[in-house]
């Protein structure tokens, strides 16, 4: 099956099983795990930051994050389009009492930080104490600025809030910007890496920060049943991934850029409204069209997307070739 509908669908290529079959493993909830720890300590050390923590999920590293830097009767701000806004269940609202101020994107999927001073809520028992920024590199497949982040981190230390990074797919955003992690990473207090999506493991995300913060988020892991025991056979595959998944990602961008090229191609398929700048590519999909019913057919020929209209995702990945994009392409035109 060639699946356009996701980067989370990749699947471990043999190398990675093997490092996982070959994994030392022990109970990670009593940190005794070499290979949970060997990742944490890496991940700390080569992002920059002083611990790091495994978890099942980004979504699961994300909600650790906002409830380990917020306290019940907080609020933190983020952009309307966030994820840990509108795709993860509410879940800092519903588990942590933690109220969030959603502030509309920009094109480029930024925040306006004039607009976002305008959010802070005064010292005054009437309102929610603002506590937290946290921004989403990339967002939507956007790259956020060197410039922008350097501006972010000044905002919040001149309004003494704290500033954390959903970075899902931050690797993308250094690929893109041709970078180092670290150049991206030190503007945070916290950061979050998805390992499962583009860089190909199969399960798990970090969660990056101070001694003291990941401390507090080993704690509320284990108050949310994510502790886990022999957790160095999917550890190992989180260390595989940082050592060897990330050069290629700029492969999945230059597919992504002939993937949009290439729906141009296809009558009632329309990318101009888009710019490609990491692995996901949008594209308009004319109203006559009975995308649907198209999906449906292309399942019959081993091709998965999620179907839609205005701004139609597709996802590269490392399960996804040139010639796969081909396939595709040839069976939307025989449509």
């Amino acid at each position: 099956m060639i699946d356009f509908r996701s980067d989370t669908v990749t699947k471990p290529c043999k190398n990675m099983l093997q490092t996982m079959l070959e994994a030392e493993v022990g109970d990670d909830v009593y940190g005794d795990d070499p290979t949970v720890n060997q990742l944490e300590q890496f991940a700390a050390h080569r992002h920059g930051f002083e611990a790091a923590v495994f978890v099942s999920s980004g979504t699961q590293a994300n909600l650790l994050a906002i409830l380990a830097h917020c306290e019940r009767g907080d609020e933190y701000l983020c952009g309307q389009s966030a994820h840990n806004y509108r795709y993860e269940a509410g879940g800092a609202a519903v588990l942590g009492s933690v109220q969030p101020q959603p502030v509309e994107n920009e094109a480029d999927g930024s925040l306006d930080l004039k607009k976002l001073a305008t959010y802070i809520k005064p010292d005054d028992f009437h309102f929610a104490r603002t506590k937290l920024l946290s921004l989403e590199n990339t967002i939507g497949g956007q790259v956020l600025s060197l410039d922008y982040l350097a501006q972010a981190r000044a905002f919040c230390d001149f309004h003494k809030l704290q500033l954390h990074l959903d970075g899902a797919r931050v690797y993308n955003a250094a690929v893109a910007l041709e970078v180092d992690i670290r150049a991206i990473a030190q503007h945070f207090d916290s950061m979050t890496i998805c390992l499962s999506k583009g860089l190909g493991a199969p399960v798990g995300s970090l969660l990056l920060g101070s001694k003291a913060l990941i401390y507090k988020a080993r704690r509320l892991r284990k108050m949310l049943g994510g502790g886990m025991r022999q957790a160095g056979i999917l550890a190992a595959a989180g260390l595989y991934a940082l050592e060897n998944n990330v050069e290629r990602l700029c492969e999945d961008h230059q597919n992504a850029r002939y993937l949009a090229e290439r729906l141009n191609e296809v009558d009632g398929f329309n990318t101009s409204a888009y710019q490609v700048q990491t692995n996901l590519v949008y594209v308009d999909v004319a109203s006559e069209i009975d995308i649907h019913k198209i999906a449906k057919k292309l399942v019959e020929q081993g091709i998965q997307i999620t179907p839609g209209y205005q701004g139609m995702r597709l996802v590269t990945h490392l399960g996804v070739s040139r010639v796969d994009i081909d396939k595709l392409i040839h069976a939307l035109n025989a449509l």
